[in-house]
């Protein structure tokens, strides 16, 4: 649905930098609020409201038409190309002789909203932006970033060399001391033990040398062995090649496509769903078939082929639980709030994607322990949050049932 809804928008809007809202258009806190999750769960994937991105700048609709006209656009635009306006008839020659389907589906508070958004929402102060790049011009990382590893590097570095000439001081102390000793009027046999050569062959064959020696190999054989044992079954780190180069950096990264669209089942079910060919359809039937098959990428092509072909595509998968564990991705993306980039790491930075967390029972359970549960203006808590009022601290998942063991081994 995200596609479409935003290739609906594309059809109307050309990007203008100055305009006046129609004034149907509400700039309210509340219409904004509705419009923005509008947004996000449909006109994200392709759309920016103040710059061209795959689709053109969003704001500024209503100055371009009246907001009754986008209305019926987004509602069924075939049937305002039909009634001949020319507006939208240009619009219709201008991409493609391209028809969106009707969206009859959308509430007029959600159609308000959405325009509301449009219009009003998440405006970007020039002078704030323009500060920001200044700041950052000089490499500073700012507040919270961190020091870069760069110079962790060169402090352990400077440590290193600190340490090494400690030892060449301490050896020219002990030699000059041991020059000075050696001039003193000393009896001979405490001038023997001053005078004496360190002998390195004398060390490694000292018991005490050996017993260290051998405590070291077998702590080392242990550790070895039970990091083993804990290895097993944990695939962290596992990236396996894919029958199609698929991007996440691509598609999640630059163009911001919704986790959610391509897995479907990740707000309303217990999997994440792998998406179909039909749904990379969705986007690819748009977006790479100006010139037909022809001329389309080695990779693109192998969707084409397993949609013409009635073939799945075999994606290898890269997150696998045991089957003794229950987890439901519902309980966490929609009620509990969770984002995706938690368990699944820097999800919009893969090329290839790979298993980010470890996933093990252990991992699970500091999560649990430490995450605290989304209350606020989330109904599904509203009894929970009731029995724990009296407590003081924040409502933490091992509060209401988080380490239960049926919970997850049912």
């Amino acid at each position: 649905m995200s596609f479409q809804t935003l290739a609906v928008l594309f059809f109307m809007l050309i990007g203008a930098s100055a305009y006046a809202a129609d004034p149907a258009v509400i700039d309210s806190d509340e219409a904004i609020a509705v419009g923005k999750t509008v947004f996000n769960a449909n006109c994200k994937t392709c759309h920016k409201l103040d710059q061209k991105y795959i689709g053109p700048a969003l704001r500024g609709a209503t100055d371009r038409n009246s907001a009754e006209w986008v209305k019926r656009w987004i509602k069924n635009s075939g049937e305002v190309i039909a009634s001949g306006d020319s507006y939208a008839v240009a619009l219709y020659k201008e991409y493609n002789n391209s028809i969106m389907p009707a969206y009859t589906f959308l509430s007029d508070a959600e159609l308000d909203g959405l325009l509301s958004y449009i219009e009003y929402g998440d405006k970007v102060d020039p002078a704030a932006a323009a500060a920001a790049v200044a700041g950052g011009a000089d490499g500073s990382t700012g507040a919270g970033g961190g020091i870069p590893s760069e110079y962790l590097t060169v402090i352990l570095g400077v440590l290193v060399l600190v340490l090494i000439l400690i030892l060449v001081v301490l050896g020219l102390i002990i030699s000059v001391l041991t020059k000075y000793i050696n001039k003193q009027d000393l009896p001979e046999d405490e001038k023997e033990f001053v005078s004496q050569k360190f002998e390195f062959a004398k060390v490694f064959k000292s018991d005490g040398f050996i017993i260290v020696v051998t405590a070291l190999v077998i702590a080392l054989v242990a550790k070895t062995a039970i990091d083993g044992l804990y290895s097993v079954g944990v695939q962290q780190g596992y990236a396996p090649a894919q029958p199609i180069a698929f991007s996440h950096a691509l598609h999640a990264g630059q163009y911001e496509v919704a986790c959610q669209y391509c897995h479907t089942g990740v707000e309303i079910g217990k999997s994440a769903n792998i998406p179909s060919a039909n749904i990379c359809m969705n986007c690819h039937t748009h977006i790479q078939n100006v010139g037909g098959k022809e001329g389309i990428s080695p990779e693109i092509a192998k969707i084409y082929a397993a949609v013409d072909n009635n073939q799945p595509i075999e994606w290898v998968r890269v997150h696998n639980l045991p089957d003794l564990a229950y987890f439901n991705h519902a309980q966490h993306v929609a009620v509990g709030g969770i984002e995706c980039q938690t368990c699944h790491g820097p999800i919009q930075e893969m090329e290839v994607v790979g298993q980010h967390s470890s996933l093990t029972m252990g991992w699970c359970i500091d999560c649990h322990r430490l995450t605290e549960v989304a209350t606020q203006g989330n109904a599904y808590y509203d009894k929970l949050v009731q029995l724990h009022s009296d407590s003081k601290d924040a409502l933490k998942v091992k509060d209401i049932g988080g380490l239960e063991c049926a919970k997850c081994h049912y």
